[in-house]
């Protein structure tokens, strides 16, 4: 099964499977990143507390950055007129640039069929955010790959309601092609993904899954998740939604970055994902390791002269001890948030090339114990 668009700008090389899991490359106008992959949430085009160059340094190849956000500060047609999002930020890496889905979400905005009307978060202006203007925004942005606007709910959710958001997700997503398709054969280089819905009832999920895919594009996002079920819950529905979607192109699982629930939906075949968790976990104290979260803040740790975790390979765990840290984050010094998100997104990224590592090995079951067993 195919993409759905004739003229391929991102095409998906799957190199090496175990079981449903895949470790592969995905190819673009700019260039290749490796799946799986996490991408780091660059909400205002930078993740908070670091550079673009430090993220370069920790070997990120593919940054997220919010279509509304960006939208209303400092605004599409700036960005567009300094060479996009690459040009403005002089990040060399690919960009995928969320819909505006996610505020539609967060924000409870006024929904109808055109659209979502949006109060700005910063000075109270009202905004309509539409399937086209989304795309439109988007491509003044130079996104390498840009998501459809869909609805996202949070869970738990009537039925009614659920239905309603895959109704709407999927006239959102042909309008949204449609509106695509012009700049797509005018050679336009930026690909763009649908998104399925659909809660936890594995019905429907399956059937957005369809739709979805029946109107065709280069990947295809998992939206709707983690915003309120278990894991239990969640990884169900996941799958049902991944059994209707192609092989062929990337998988993206929006909005999940815990260790376990990453490494369960590699096993199901997932792709790509991203979440604003290890740089939030970060800001606040709270750091990833092998041993599971480790909170900074805790006395315990004030004269503790050993690394973050022993076993981890980042800059901060070879330079500075857990009390100089502390003391950092005690102090609410500055440079605390950013030392930590950088070991916080080193760990997490280290995390998924292990994930790739032991899908060519052929051991991820085995890896998912492991992980399970710190995490769980």
């Amino acid at each position: 099964m195919t993409s759905g668009f004739e003229d391929d700008v991102l095409r998906f090389e799957a190199e090496v499977t175990d079981g449903s899991a895949r470790a592969g490359v995905v190819h673009t106008a700019r260039g290749s990143f490796q799946t799986p992959c996490f991408m780091p949430v660059g909400t205002r085009a930078v993740v908070r507390t670091l550079s673009p160059a430090d993220l370069e340094a920790l070997g990120a190849e593919v940054m997220l950055a919010n279509t509304y956000h960006l939208l209303l500060r400092p605004g599409a047609s700036t960005i567009g007129a300094l060479g996009g999002i690459h040009g403005f930020t002089a990040w060399p890496g690919h960009v995928l640039t969320d819909s505006g889905g996610y505020q539609v979400f967060s924000l409870d905005p006024r929904v109808d069929d055109s659209g979502a009307t949006f109060r700005s978060t910063y000075d109270g202006s009202t905004h309509h955010l539409s399937p086209e203007t989304a795309v439109a925004i988007q491509q003044q942005l130079g996104a390498d790959i840009q998501m459809v606007l869909d609805v996202c709910l949070a869970l738990p959710a009537s039925g009614e309601v659920v239905r309603s958001a895959v109704e709407r997700t999927a006239l959102w997503a042909a309008r949204a092609k449609a509106a695509h398709s012009p700049a797509r054969a005018a050679g336009s280089p930026q690909a763009l993904f649908g998104i399925v819905q659909g809660g936890i009832d594995e019905a429907l999920r399956k059937e957005s899954a369809a739709r979805t895919v029946e109107i065709g594009f280069d990947g295809y996002g998992v939206g709707g998740l983690s915003v309120g079920e278990t894991r239990d819950e969640m990884l169900p529905a996941l799958a049902a939604a991944l059994e209707l979607l192609p092989e062929g192109v990337p998988r993206y699982l929006m909005g999940v970055g815990d260790p376990v629930g990453m490494v369960e939906a590699v096993a199901l075949g997932v792709d790509l994902f991203d979440c604003v968790l290890p740089t939030r976990l970060a800001r606040h104290g709270t750091l990833l390791t092998s041993a599971g979260r480790l909170h900074i803040k805790n006395a315990a740790f004030a004269r503790d002269d050993g690394p973050i975790d022993a076993g981890c390979a980042c800059a901060v765990c070879a330079r500075y001890p857990r009390a100089y840290l502390r003391h950092l984050l005690q102090v609410h010094e500055p440079t605390a948030p950013r030392l930590l998100t950088m070991h916080n997104l080193h760990w997490l990224l280290e995390l998924v090339r292990a994930t790739r590592r032991a899908i060519a090995a052929g051991r991820l079951d085995r890896w998912r114990a492991e992980i399970g067993a710190a995490w769980g």
